[in-house]
């Protein structure tokens, strides 16, 4: 009989992951799911010192299984040298999740085109040329029954009309749900599954910037903006790194090119 236990289905354990934009918010999220459930973990981010210091602080938790790779993922250099340095490190990358991610934020009069080619370089192209980049090693992790996965993150703002004037950031998550289903057709027969998660509203610092916290994620009054959420609440950690084990283990392996909600009913509720 097959084997249907818990521990079989979501298992990650001694698997090997990407994350980029992992020095914090659903990045570190994410990173710290994965590492808490067995896999060996590099996180990128544009910072370097933030960077470092998230990878320290994990990897102590964690039996040294956290590296960083420090990259500005919207200049081709960046993408090529991150894919250098994950190469020199393994040799198969089982799931690759590209979070990294830029908003700017301007009345739609005076949108600049920095705006638009900051926001579209980070958001669409880095997790393009990323993802390709590191097709070898996704290749070679991947089999039929055990996918090698990428996960990127996109937003319930590529869904809808959004409440803030981001006037690329909602184009360019919309891109990468569409990419997300282009990418898996091509790439499911490589044993590649390709899948986008659509947040909603968590406590980070980017949600944090649009609601007038000023950055700040502790101290806050979450709650007040959960309030406004069908489910009455904003995201948790539990919440994105549930999701993204499901997504990387054997229980996600035949959900191709899907991108899913994760907003407490958002979208659902218009």
């Amino acid at each position: 009989m097959d084997d249907l236990s818990l521990d079989r289905l979501f298992s990650i354990e001694g698997k090997v992951a990407l994350v980029t934009g992992g020095s914090r918010g659903i990045g570190e999220m994410i990173a710290t799911g994965f590492l808490q459930n067995g896999a060996t973990v590099m996180i990128s981010a544009r910072k370097a010192d933030a960077c470092r210091a998230t990878a320290e602080r994990l990897s102590e938790a964690y039996d040294g299984r956290c590296t960083a790779l420090p990259a500005d993922l919207s200049q081709m250099a960046g993408i090529e040298a991150l894919s250098a340095a994950v190469g020199e490190r393994c040799d198969a990358l089982h799931i690759l999740v590209n979070n990294a991610g830029a908003a700017w934020g301007a009345p739609l009069e005076e949108f600049p085109e920095a705006g638009w080619d900051k926001v579209m370089d980070t958001n669409v192209k880095g997790p393009f040329f990323l993802t390709q980049k590191l097709l070898p090693l996704l290749r070679a992790a991947g089999t039929a029954e055990d996918p090698a996965r990428v996960i990127t993150i996109g937003s319930i703002d590529g869904l809808r009309t959004p409440r803030f004037n981001n006037f690329s950031y909602s184009p360019s998550k919309a891109a990468v749900h569409h990419m997300t289903r282009v990418l898996a057709a091509h790439l499911a027969g490589d044993h590649i599954t390709v899948n986008a998660i659509a947040p909603g509203p968590f406590p980070t610092w980017m949600l944090s910037t649009g609601v007038g916290f000023g950055g700040r994620t502790e101290g806050v009054d979450w709650d007040e903006v959960g309030r406004s959420n069908p489910s009455g609440r904003v995201g948790t950690p539990q919440d994105v790194a549930g999701l993204a084990i499901f997504l990387a283990s054997r229980a996600g392996a035949y959900v191709v090119g899907e991108t899913i909600a994760l907003d407490g009913g958002m979208v659902a509720a218009g």
